[in-house]
């Protein structure tokens, strides 16, 4: 209950020291493919500018529907850089509770995977991270976008897994998760290799 933590950031800018620090060393691998620290905050604010164009903004949610991979950190980051929080829908979940997730959640923008959109319901803004990134987002600025939220605005909504009923929206702000972070890195010992 007494641990000191940054309360003055955000997850994004956690992201960003690191990326200052190490643009080149490697931050993410998935299968085949990999990015540096440097690429994926250029990838991330190119979707974030693309974002703030659609209305992204603090406490605005965006829907995030994709399969595990690059899209999904690309597309976590580029939320959170947009100033917005996110919405996590896994794509294996049923088609109602999907339906009712974003009816429940209204996001502003649904990011996904274009082989996901049959499974998904209409919804009026979507970005789909694979096929519109020629184009939509590789037009935009790499740079660094102004910060907008802050630590007490939400970084994200999860919801519960619905055992007693409908599942429930669960708001969690940026400064929650700086607060867990700070708290459990003498439990994890993280390191570059991880």
């Amino acid at each position: 209950t007494h641990v000191e933590y940054e309360k003055d950031l955000c997850i994004h800018d956690l992201f960003e020291r690191q990326v200052r620090q190490n643009p080149d060393a490697v931050a993410l691998v998935y299968e085949q493919e990999q990015l540096s620290y440097g690429e994926l905050n250029r990838r991330a604010n190119q979707l974030a500018h693309r974002l703030r164009q659609l209305g992204a903004g603090p406490d605005v949610l965006v829907g995030i529907c994709v399969e595990r991979g690059v899209d999904m950190v690309v597309g976590l980051l580029g939320i959170l850089k947009s100033g917005s929080a996110y919405v996590p829908l896994d794509p294996s979940y049923p088609k109602e509770r999907l339906a009712y997730m974003l009816a429940d959640a209204a996001p502003k923008v649904l990011l996904t995977q274009h082989a996901l959109l049959p499974e998904l319901p209409a919804h009026a803004q979507v970005v789909c991270l694979d096929t519109d990134w020629h184009g939509q987002m590789e037009a935009q600025s790499g740079n660094d976008l102004p910060r907008l939220a802050q630590p007490a605005n939400l970084a994200y909504v999860i919801y519960t897994s619905g055992s007693t009923g409908q599942p429930k929206g669960v708001m969690v702000e940026h400064r929650q998760v700086a607060r867990l972070f700070s708290a459990t890195k003498a439990w994890y010992g993280f390191r570059a290799t991880d």
